[in-house]
């Protein structure tokens, strides 16, 4: 619909929960890592992305096929909720969607640096964003990361791209560049948002998400042991870290995982922690990281059930399915086992 005229939270939540009761649970997920991409396909033609395989099959195949059939439901999903909403709801949606762009700014800028043909970089394109299909064209067809800056001129990431886009050079990495992608999108995410106790409590998911990825962030740099500043890592926005703070405890892993556990997030990141200690695995850590902002957005959504929270936490569930469903079909290519590919999945 749009953002004129009134809330209508009801309606909508009322349509996420029968949507969210059609996602993949444990069941579906071991019996696609027994499948082979050919198999996996026909399955998915079978449940809610059936329309998508057979829009998709005369055209694409294989892991192909699969993947632009995720993308496109991904984003014909995430659209119809957009379609539902109206008033201030649409506004706080729409914003959150915005983050497909920053995925997409990041994945062209990825594809450009790494001399990535044009199709392995679209493949990877959520168009669920506030991106229409020129500026989508126009990034995939730039040659140069000046290039993509240049489309993004007048957007939020087109000055802070500029302005970080000096260091880049200077480093040939995309640290800069990524990190500014980021604190474009949850500074214009986090202004303004103001309002009654549910949008606050929105608003505290959000510093969540933020302070989530500080905390990878962080871990990330102590343990790689390497001189970089941490305050190039650092998204303002959340409540658990400063700059200050971020950077002090980067160098050292012990303190760090203390501080966290002590935090107000102690019992959200306890199972990511105890997965950190004693895999001493950063991505077992991520992948507990992510289901742990999965359940913090489902509790968030049964205090003020009637919100934007459910709808939040649903689209993060998606997602989740999605990358799921990608992370199988990409471990069988690559010839994983079923239990190395289960390891990969974020489950909650």
């Amino acid at each position: 619909m749009s953002a004129a005229g009134s809330p209508n939270p009801e309606y909508v939540v009322a349509r996420v929960r029968a949507r969210r009761g059609s996602l993949f649970g444990d069941e579906e997920y071991r019996k696609l890592t027994r499948m082979g991409p050919a198999e996996i396909a026909r399955f998915m033609e079978e449940s809610t992305y059936g329309e998508e395989v057979n829009a998709l099959g005369s055209r694409h195949g294989g892991v192909d096929l699969i993947e632009y059939a995720l993308n496109r439901n991904l984003a014909e999903q995430f659209d119809a909720i957009l379609d539902w909403s109206e008033g201030s709801l649409y506004d706080l949606i729409a914003r959150y969607l915005r983050k497909f762009d920053a995925w997409n700014v990041k994945t062209v800028i990825r594809g450009v640096y790494t001399d990535a043909e044009q199709s392995a970089v679209e493949v990877d394109l959520i168009r669920a964003g506030e991106f229409g299909d020129r500026r989508i064209r126009r990034l995939l067809e730039a040659d140069s990361i000046d290039g993509v800056i240049e489309v993004l001129e007048d957007t939020i990431y087109g000055e802070p791209l500029r302005e970080a886009y000096a260091e880049f050079e200077e480093t040939d990495v995309l640290v800069p560049l990524e990190n500014a992608v980021d604190r474009a999108f949850y500074e214009r995410l986090l202004s303004g948002l103001g309002g009654d106790e549910p949008t606050r409590q929105y608003e505290s998911f959000l510093k969540a998400e933020v302070d989530f990825r500080n905390a990878t962030n962080a871990l990330r740099l102590a343990r790689s042991g390497a001189d970089i500043d941490p305050a190039a890592y650092f998204i303002e926005g959340g409540d658990l870290f400063t700059r200050s703070s971020l950077a002090r405890l980067a160098q050292n892993l012990d303190e760090l995982v203390e501080y966290i556990g002590d935090s107000q997030y102690g019992e959200e990141l306890g199972p990511a922690l105890r997965e950190l200690e004693e895999a001493d695995s950063l991505i077992a850590f991520e992948h507990a990281i992510d289901a742990a902002l999965l359940a913090y957005g489902d509790r968030l959504g049964t205090i003020h059930p009637v919100s934007v929270t459910p709808v939040i936490s649903y689209i993060l569930a998606k997602e989740r399915e999605t990358e799921n469903i990608r992370a199988i079909a990409r471990g069988k290519e690559a010839g994983l086992s079923a239990d190395a590919i289960e390891s990969e999945l974020v489950i909650t």
